[in-house]
């Protein structure tokens, strides 16, 4: 009976090729940028199978009291956990995970002393508790000893496959890190996809970490540091938070009564923008909404096509209801039948709509650097059984309706109309609706392009341009060697600066600290950001002083350079009233006058307002070298720079970075959202145009009588492509006003996350009418002129 049903179905779609091509492309493109948005939001939840009772499991996360509010941070003190352990012994369990970036791992060689293969990984040092936590599975080894002892370490398939070429033969093998010598291999975990919470490819036992010097006090909090507890099953995370303040106070020196601590839930660390993320997600959980907004809107746009195209085609099919309905259909079985066809369309759209997004996958994974893939199974198959349904309903119901309801008597008289046919205010109503989220699109890309393009020529404050960053080497130890490889940088005639800091002037890592200021006798009420750096590193960056001059060239502090957000924080009206006045950091432990002030320059991202910074000279805490080059010698500049890097620390990876190509990268959100929203706005402007097409072709064929009339009482070409381009054109203006408003509403609260923001301009609007006329004119024209050229004999002979 069903079969019997598609089949009559089949065999009446295929009189009517055009309009089956049409709607099953309009919808298989809609369906498309629908899959591909589900697969990527399901892709950027995060992965969650790693977790034995992930209700349970909490993270123990920094949440300091200041007198602008709370400061959360996903940093924890070292010594937090073990106390943990004691105080409560009732926790299920505790564990530590240390991560470490851009550490040096080698093969030790059969010499012990050489080395075969060297590798930058990002290192993990996590206690035995950590797998008793979080159920990773293990490929090889004892998930409950394999951390147990010092100097033992955890791969990845895939890295133990990179390191050894087989996983199989890891186990006892023995890798060298930077910093804390020779490990042992004691178990391989199968490969953690690139979307989990925890990259984890080389996870060393956290005992081991203790050879870096580790802090033991509690007032330094270390944001790489993670804390993670399981709680009981009759303990609430409210009733623990409770209990934390008490576990602070007992163990925190009184002057840091303000720092506390609160449990994160597990299932909060992947997008809760408070405390950061271990991987980084690729969107914010408001950018995902976002997309799945645009996702449904796409397929919204597809639907309003396919609903124009079928009223619009109730004419040419208005003969076929009425000896239907003479024959003794009834209107539920025309319904079922109509119904019917739609769902038809929309298989065939769904099988176009996969081979679609399969395609253009690998280009969105380019785009987004992800590695989304289309996985079958329960949750694919259930997205797209109800698409099937929805878009079958949502498309289908309403021309089902129309058709059904026709009046045999005035069908099979050929009186029937495309006004009388489907209510063409109705299509007018869609149309608009259609645009207006075309429109809205367009005018959102405009507003983030232009951010975007505001971001990328916005004056930083310093000079970004032809300077290389290049990490030093090893720990501590290899410092000394730092100021000779200064030296010889500086006598290459493609080298201008040379400077030794701890971070860049814009970098996502940084230090903030409290101090107190000309010796007063409480801290000041807000905390300033370190940058330490030698005294060239004002040249190198061509960083311009207000009052004063850099400190001396120096391994420790001997005076601190301010910027001019410090001064006005500290309630001084002149940077000339600073100078020489004392600046004093971790507890009396650094102090110095400060001798000079800068003009402010961006320490974070163009997000974030100006912040207060303090300079100063600590050789200790450096751990890269900024170079400015001559932009003309670049090639050879750099070739001389490893070179003289090698030299000086040879056996170690080198690897450098253009600032500008640094600070690019830290707007990378910002520049997915952009290239988005292009994509998207592309796209419903396709399936707008094409859903426009063929309701223009539609009416213009119900139209060709009225045209011939026009042409043979005098009507000029122009005048005929203008009578059937007007009532768009005016559909379109609807639209826009519709759009502009809403859209202006939604991006202006974006904008206002950026501390530096363009202003939304009437140029912005005015451009975005003038795109979308432009290309409904383009779209409608085709038609229009076509049936302009027309021989009026044939279009009066046409019936009517």
């Amino acid at each position: 009976m069903l079969m019997n049903h598609f089949k009559t179905a089949w065999q009446n779609l295929r009189g009517h090729k055009t309009y089956v091509a049409i709607n099953t492309v309009g919808l298989a493109i809609g369906i498309a940028a629908c899959l591909l948005v589900f697969l990527l939001v399901k892709y950027e939840t995060g992965f969650d199978d790693f977790h034995a009772n992930k209700e349970r499991i909490y993270r123990v996360v920094a949440a300091t009291t200041t007198p602008a509010g709370i400061n959360y941070s996903k940093a924890s003190a070292f010594p937090v956990a073990q106390a943990l352990r004691i105080d409560y012994p009732q926790l299920e369990h505790v564990a530590r995970i240390y991560v470490r970036d851009d550490k040096e791992v080698a093969l030790p060689g059969d010499d012990a002393r050489a080395t075969q293969k060297k590798f930058k990984e990002k290192v993990f040092y996590a206690e035995a508790e950590f797998f008793d936590i979080f159920n990773f599975p293990f490929l090889a080894g004892d998930a409950r000893t394999a951390l147990s002892e010092p100097n033992t370490a955890v791969l990845t398939q895939e890295t133990a496959e990179k390191y050894f070429g087989d996983w199989r033969a890891a186990i006892g093998r023995f890798i060298k890190c930077e910093a804390i010598g020779v490990c042992k291999v004691t178990g391989v975990l199968k490969n953690v996809p690139a979307n989990t919470n925890f990259p984890l490819k080389v996870v060393i036992s956290f005992e081991t970490a203790r050879q870096e010097d580790l802090p033991t006090d509690w007032v330094g909090q270390d944001g790489s540091l993670n804390t993670f507890l399981v709680l009981p099953e009759n303990i609430a995370a409210t009733q623990f938070d409770k209990e934390l303040r008490a576990f602070v106070k007992k163990h925190t020196p009184a002057e840091y009564a303000n720092h506390g601590y609160i449990l994160q839930p597990l299932a909060d660390m992947h997008y809760d923008s408070r405390f950061g993320t271990y991987s980084g997600a690729t969107f914010s959980k408001k950018l995902i909404t976002a997309l799945s907004l645009v996702g449904i809107f796409l397929l919204v746009i597809a639907c309003i096509n396919f609903i124009n195209l079928a009223t619009a085609q109730a004419v040419q099919r208005s003969k076929e209801v009425g000896v239907r309905k003479v024959l003794g259909s009834s209107k539920g079985q025309l319904i079922i039948q109509f119904l019917d066809e739609t769902f038809l369309i929309t298989l065939f759209s769904v099988v176009l709509a996969i081979l679609f997004a399969s395609r253009a996958l690998p280009l969105l994974n380019s785009l987004l650097q992800t590695s989304v893939e289309i996985d079958p199974g329960i949750s694919l198959a259930a997205f797209l059984f109800s698409l099937v349904i929805v878009v079958t309903f949502l498309s289908g119901f309403y021309p089902a309706l129309v058709l059904s309801g026709l009046n045999p008597a005035i069908v099979l008289k050929s009186k029937l109309t495309s006004r009388t046919a489907g209510g063409i205010s109705i299509r007018r109503v869609l149309v608009v609706f259609q645009f207006a989220i075309a429109q809205a699109l367009i005018l959102g890309t405009l507003v983030v392009v232009s951010q975007m393009n505001f971001f990328e020529n916005a004056s930083m404050g310093f000079d970004k341009e032809a300077i290389v960053t290049v990490p030093l080497a090893g720990d501590t130890s290899h410092l000394s060697r730092a100021n000779v490889l200064k030296r010889q940088l500086l006598q290459q005639p493609g080298i201008k600066d040379v400077s030794l800091s701890t971070f860049t002037p814009i970098d996502k890592a940084s230090w903030d600290g409290d101090f107190t200021f000309d010796n007063a006798a409480k801290k000041a009420d807000f905390n300033a950001e370190f940058k330490w750096a030698d005294a060239d590193y004002f040249k190198t960056y061509d960083i311009q002083f207000i009052t004063g001059a850099p400190y001396k060239q120096a391994d420790s502090v001997t005076g601190f350079v301010v910027n001019e957000m410090m001064v006005k924080k500290l309630g001084l009206s002149n940077p000339e009233e600073i100078i020489g006045r004392k600046l004093t950091f971790w507890d009396g432990a650094i102090s110095a006058p400060v001798v000079g002030v800068v003009k402010d320059f961006n320490s974070r991202t163009l997000e974030v307002g100006m912040k207060p910074v303090v300079l100063g000279s600590y050789r200790p805490l450096y751990r890269l070298i900024n170079i400015k080059i001559q932009p003309q010698q670049v090639k050879q500049t750099l070739a001389a720079i490893e070179r003289i890097w090698t030299n000086t620390y040879p056996g170690y990876t080198y690897e450098y970075q253009f600032l500008d190509q640094k600070i690019a990268g830290l707007y990378r959100q910002e520049r997915r959202l952009s290239q988005l929203y292009q994509i998207f706005a592309g796209i419903a402007i396709f399936i707008s145009c094409l859903g426009l097409y063929g309701f223009v072709s539609f009416m213009a064929v119900q139209r060709t009588r009225e045209v011939g009339i026009r042409k043979v009482l005098g009507a000029s070409g122009i005048n005929i492509v203008y009578l059937l381009s007007r009532e768009f054109t005016v559909l379109i203006g609807l639209a826009f006003l519709i759009a502009s408003p809403l859209t202006y509403y939604f991006m202006h609260q974006w904008l206002q996350k950026f501390a530096y923001r363009i202003d939304i301009g009437m140029g912005i609007f005015l451009s975005t009418l003038l795109i979308a006329q432009v290309i409904a004119w383009l779209t409608v024209g085709y038609q229009a002129i076509k049936a302009a050229v027309a021989n009026p004999v044939k279009s009066l002979r046409t019936e009517g």
